[in-house]
């Protein structure tokens, strides 16, 4: 009732007033004319106001409050003085009532102090008294804002999640992963890599499936496992950061050629530098400023040739020469254009500027493919003092064994992770493998054992799961492990890893079978190769050629195979002879459109599954064969140019970097 406003009022009056005065100055400075006309009246206006009022409302309230007042005592008592804010809020909501009577104020006014009443009384109806409503309501605010902002958090997820799969499902991949958990999203600045139940699937094949990926600083890791299980595919998803990777971690993948164009290979390699790059432009702006006679440029020049020290610029010529040289590179070809060089050549040169960059987590894809063995054995001693975080997929044995710190082996679409190099892997591996046939054959022995025992198979099944589902509790429960574990499964035999083929058994062939006579060649511009070259082969020969880079190795075997033609000399060979021939760009010889099964049907008219049977004898998975070849893996790829060789019956096999996509356990 306007009685108890009136006398709360009047004691809050006095503070009010003092305070409402300034307030309304500041108010009324910045405000202007349009502020002014809606402008809350002043709690003395408000004061008046009301006084005129009192002497109606106290007479016809005098007995509603005389009956209020026996009930409200003890809450009036205890309940705490109100601030002036409140107050004025109080007095205000009084005002429309007694301005709709006055003609002193402005038409418009009460208009929007009526529109701004409107919500207040409507909650007021629903609320008991004025304290508990105000409660309530910050309450129920409080409870609102707080699923609307978990609400609009998912909703975000959820929308961020779709873009990435939408993103990926373009390129034929989709990714999906566990949400960051609260820890998680607290160690964003960590220098690891903790993902947990992510998965990755491509042109339709699981590749990951609620896989894990753990990568410490500092460590050296190698990634292996069998062609087209999708190593390459990981690398890649890590460097797009389709996965959610430490935004504080800078990664790089080296798996692309530099551009041929007229840059040298040294300023190929120091051009990835940018920050260094900007710092050496700035100075030369600052010098030029400062010649001008403006001294205000020298104290930023001081700043950037602080930065260029901090970074080692000085010694950043020398030391990308340093790499290159280590890489096989001359003197002369580190300043030869990179449009001179072939393909190989341009990708020692990417590797050469992934070396350079030293990011913290470095990622190279098969880096020994183009490299002579002393290339190899320079990158062996300098990757194995690399002190940042390496990430390597190899199918080299020894530069596995010399370089990595940790085997990561991809195996049933998980990561499984091994302390030391891959000669302790295979031996951990083997072991695990034992222990898995074990476990596989007492499963077996007990379902024998209940189906004897006059259970049914399907129920023996069950018996065997439920075994199986408490035995994984119990040690769910002994690790105080929080993640729910999916129902056990029966445990399936250990597979081996094998691919046994053979080629046709040539026709005996009279001598000369293939032969170089008197054979001079050398390219254009540069020194000759040979000269009077006298070489030759039979049927019963096993020959290796090896040799430092641009010796000619790969000259000679297309001067055998008749694709290039001698400046002197002659080629000779049996006119029966049909030729093998694999080299680095065996991909150039499929016809990417097609799958591989199509491929071996048009080329040898073979049946469906008499083309499938001979991709699968090389170790191509049934699900390849009617995949668009464009779309298989490197080694993938290399299986079907094998299958190729193997329906042509060659009589003589010339291979030229054969086993550099296959995996060690295929040789």
């Amino acid at each position: 009732p306007p009685s108890e406003d009136l006398e709360e009022s009047e004691e809050e009056a006095p503070k009010a007033k003092s305070k409402s005065k300034e307030e309304e100055e500041k108010k009324s400075n910045k405000k202007g004319k349009k502020n002014e006309k809606a402008k809350p009246k002043p709690p003395s206006e408000d004061l008046e106001e009301s006084e005129e009022e009192a002497p109606k409302a106290k007479s016809k309230s005098k007995e509603e409050e005389e009956k209020k007042s026996n009930k409200k005592g003890k809450k009036n008592e205890k309940a705490k003085p109100k601030p002036p804010s409140e107050d004025l809020e109080e007095s205000e909501e009084e005002a429309p009532k007694e301005k709709s009577k006055s003609k002193k104020l402005p038409p418009k006014a009460p208009e929007k102090v009526e529109e701004e009443k409107k919500p207040k009384k409507g909650n007021k109806k629903t609320k008991p008294t004025q304290n508990q409503s105000r409660f309530s309501a910050l309450d129920d605010e409080d409870d609102d804002a707080g699923s609307a902002g978990s609400q609009q958090g998912m909703d975000y997820e959820k929308q961020v999640a779709s873009m990435k799969k939408a993103t990926a499902a373009e390129d034929d991949f989709s990714v999906s992963q566990a949400e960051l958990s609260s820890r998680q999203a607290m160690l964003e600045n960590a220098s690891d890599i903790k993902l947990e139940k992510f998965s990755i699937s491509a042109h339709g094949k699981e590749l990951f499936v609620n896989a894990d990926l753990l990568v410490v600083a500092g460590r050296r890791y190698g990634l292996v496992g069998p062609n087209g299980k999708g190593k390459t595919t990981l690398l890649k998803h890590i460097a797009n950061r389709a996965l959610n990777i430490p935004p504080n971690i800078d990664v790089l993948l080296c798996e692309q050629e530099v551009i041929a164009d007229d840059t040298p290979a040294v300023q190929a390699v120091l051009k990835a530098d940018t920050k260094r790059l900007k710092l050496l432009e700035q100075e030369k702006k600052l010098q030029a400023r400062l010649e001008k006679g403006d001294d205000s440029a020298a104290e930023r020049l001081e700043k950037v040739y602080d930065e260029l020290r901090a970074t080692g610029a000085a010694s950043a010529e020398a030391k990308a020469r340093r790499i290159l040289a280590g890489l096989s590179f001359t003197p002369e070809m580190q300043d030869r254009e990179t449009r001179r060089f072939s393909g190989g050549w341009r990708m020692r040169v990417s590797l050469a500027r992934a070396l350079f960059m030293e990011p913290t987590l470095l990622m190279l894809d098969e880096p020994t493919n183009h490299l002579d063995l002393n290339a190899v054995i320079w990158l062996n001693n300098y990757l194995q003092g690399w002190k940042k975080t390496l990430l390597v997929v190899s199918h080299d044995q020894g530069f596995l064994d010399d370089v990595c710190t940790d085997i990561m082996h991809l195996d049933q679409q998980k990561l499984f992770y091994y302390r030391g190099n891959y000669m302790t892997f295979k031996k951990m591996y083997q072991q695990k493998q034992k222990e898995m046939l074990k476990q596989y054959e007492k499963q077996e022995k007990k379902l024998k054992d209940l189906k004897a025992g006059g259970k049914s198979s399907k129920q023996a099944v069950k018996q065997t799961k439920d075994a199986l589902t408490r035995k994984q509790q119990k040690c769910q429960k002994k690790n105080d492990a929080d993640d729910a574990h999916d129902p056990a499964e029966l445990l399936k035999r250990p597979k081996e890893y094998t691919v046994k083929f053979t080629f046709p058994n040539p026709p005996s062939l009279s001598p000369p079978i293939l032969g170089l006579h008197g054979v001079d060649f050398g390219y254009s511009g540069q020194k000759p190769l040979f000269r009077n070259l006298e070489f030759g082969i039979d049927m019963d020969s096993r020959i290796c050629i090896v040799g430092p880079n641009g010796v000619g190795k790969s000259t000679l075997l297309l001067l055998l195979t008749g694709k290039l033609t001698p400046t002197k000399g002659e080629m000779r060979k049996n006119h029966r002879l049909k030729i093998g021939f694999f080299n680095q760009q065996y991909a150039d010889q499929l016809t990417m459109e097609e799958t591989a099964t199509e491929y071996l049907q048009r080329n040898f008219n073979l049946p469906y599954q008499d083309a499938r049977k001979c991709l699968g004898r090389f170790g191509l998975e049934s699900h390849a064969h009617t995949i668009q070849i464009c779309k298989l893996s490197g080694g993938q790829k290399a299986r079907v140019v094998f299958a190729e060789l193997c329906c042509r019956e060659p009589d003589v096999l010339i291979l030229e970097e054969s086993f550099a996509f296959y995996f060690i356990f295929f040789l």
